[in-house]
Parts: C-alpha cells; structure tokens; sequence
C-alpha cells in the first residue's frame, strides 16, 4: 500500500474513533439535538474503530 493511502487510512480510523468516544460523553439534550437516543449513541460509541455506521 502506498505510504500515502496508508496515511489517510489511518486517519480516518483514528477520526472515527474519536467521534464515537464523544458520542459517549453528550448528555441526553444534545443527543436530541442530533436526533439520536442514549441507547444509539452507546451502540455506536462502543463498536470498533474498523467497524462501518449503518
């Protein structure tokens, strides 16, 4: 693999990880606001970092 599309690969995991982390840290209203309930959040916020949204 190219040094370069490894590089962007490993940044998008590392961006996907951090913005499920934070999916765990947002209090009920924000997650309104984004239209998503607790239960989503966690689901999303726990899966791996390889792991696609559906």
């Amino acid at each position: 693999m190219d040094d370069s599309l490894a590089q962007l690969r490993s940044q998008i995991c590392a961006h996907r990880e951090r913005s499920r982390r934070q999916l765990l840290t947002l209090d009920d209203r924000l997650l309104r606001d984004i239209g998503i309930t607790r239960a989503q959040a966690q689901r999303e916020g726990r899966k791996s970092f390889w792991k696609h949204t559906t």
